[in-house]
């Protein structure tokens, strides 16, 4: 028979290879989180953290993906709280009560005030609007985080990171786009300084 019955050898030897496909820096992103998560939990002592991020990082198929979180208990959800949506740049779903449209105005111009102020813009934002509506600080924490990772580059390059800036006001377009439109948005491959 083509293909092979449910329970057949044909079967296992399909689920076998899931393991065995490559993983992308999208797939990386939820393990990196977890990590973090269960360091400032107390589950992981620094060296081990340290050795699973490298892991994770240079891991280049599911199956060593997940090994790195083999002993890890999912990150604890509190009663009551929705489900949490998939975190993809540009595709998440925002977990909690839908945004006005003044929050989500509000969140668009916390990804665009970056233009003009840098990190300095965001930072207002996340600590001014974010009080008022967890929709304005996610994504002002975003923007704030974005800014201040490219900010860094550019110090420590010297100056040759400067460049990067005309790549964000694309990418922070984009984002406000997305904050418009009621979505959470993760700009990929930043660091996440502030939570």
């Amino acid at each position: 028979m083509a293909g092979g019955a449910p329970g057949t050898d044909d079967e296992v030897m399909d689920s076998s290879h899931a393991t065995d496909l490559r993983v992308s820096d999208i797939e990386r992103e939820p393990v990196i989180e977890r990590l973090q998560e269960a360091y400032a939990e107390g589950r992981l002592e620094h060296a081990e953290f340290d050795m699973r991020m490298h892991l994770a990082m240079t891991a280049r198929t599911r199956g060593e993906l997940a090994g790195v979180l083999y002993d890890l208990a999912p990150a604890p959800v509190p009663p009551g709280s929705p489900k949490r949506g998939p975190a993809l740049p540009g595709d998440g779903t925002w977990d909690g009560p839908p945004p006005t449209g003044e929050d989500r105005m509000l969140a668009a111009v916390a990804h665009a005030i970056g233009y003009p102020t840098l990190f300095v813009g965001p930072l207002i934002m996340m600590l001014l609007s974010g009080k008022r509506s967890a929709y304005v600080r996610r994504h002002a924490v975003e923007a704030l985080n974005f800014q201040l990772t490219v900010l860094l580059i550019t110090i420590v390059t010297f100056g040759v990171g400067g460049m990067l800036y005309a790549i964000t006001w694309i990418v922070a377009g984009i984002a406000a786009v997305i904050a418009l439109t009621g979505k959470s948005f993760r700009y990929p491959w930043i660091l996440r300084l502030v939570k």
